[in-house]
């Protein structure tokens, strides 16, 4: 596993659950507004698996889940065997994926080593290359969709809304897309720098107001919908 950041406690990124943070190496998309560009881009420092273990191995009853983000974790070849470890010392396993590596994913939840799964569906599909800052097979997305909404023991969607790049319609086809599922979130654009692209840096992220508006607009589609970070 390349490891390129590691979190020892938050109470934000698995819900309801007390958790570590482990961010991979590598990302196959170079999505502009992207708040970790040395990671995306394979840089920056690496974190030796046997420490993050041991430390995992002496939380047992503190933390309760793992959660396994990116860069894009499906990148590692080694995933499975990680999160075999980290099952084995009982913590449950949050993934955050693009989508875009469906076979690995559906290996994952065939061999129970994922309990709840967090997709970034970047944009409607005629606009997934421009948000995803590359070309893109889309079935592969598709897929993953279908498998995440059929097979997943818990799962989230979630959108970070760019200002310029998304709009409240497009927000609307992607709830059109996403029918059904269980839980959707609309996540604020933060100005961080430096984003991936530099044409962001001086973005303002949309008004609260505009999220409400586009909030009503798609929660009827969705069994649990709300917005994040505004």
């Amino acid at each position: 596993m390349k490891i390129g950041g590691f979190q020892k406690t938050s109470l934000l990124d698995y819900p309801d659950r007390i958790s570590a943070i482990v961010w991979t190496s590598g990302c196959n998309f170079r999505c502009p507004f992207c708040y970790n560009p040395s990671l995306a881009l394979g840089k920056g420092n690496v974190f030796p698996e046997e420490e993050i273990l041991s430390f995992l191995s002496k939380r047992k009853g503190l933390v309760e889940g793992v959660v396994v983000t990116g860069g894009e974790p499906f990148m590692q070849e080694d995933l499975p065997v990680f999160l075999t470890k980290i099952k084995s010392l009982g913590f449950l396993v949050k993934v955050d994926t693009n989508g875009s590596y469906p076979e690995k994913l559906k290996a994952l939840i065939e061999n129970q080593l994922v309990d709840y799964i967090a997709m970034d569906v970047k944009a409607p599909k005629e606009k997934y290359p421009q948000l995803a800052g590359v070309a893109v097979n889309l079935s592969q997305v598709e897929i993953s969709v279908d498998l995440i909404k059929q097979k997943a023991p818990q799962y989230e969607f979630r959108t970070t809304f760019v200002p310029k790049l998304l709009v409240k319609e497009d927000i609307v086809e992607i709830a059109q897309w996403l029918k059904g599922a269980d839980r959707y979130y609309l996540q604020q654009f933060k100005k961080m720098t430096p984003v991936l692209s530099k044409n962001l840096d001086q973005m303002v992220p949309y008004p609260k107001e505009y999220f409400q508006e586009t909030l009503a607009a798609i929660r009827p589609f969705f069994k649990q919908c709300s917005i994040r970070g505004v």
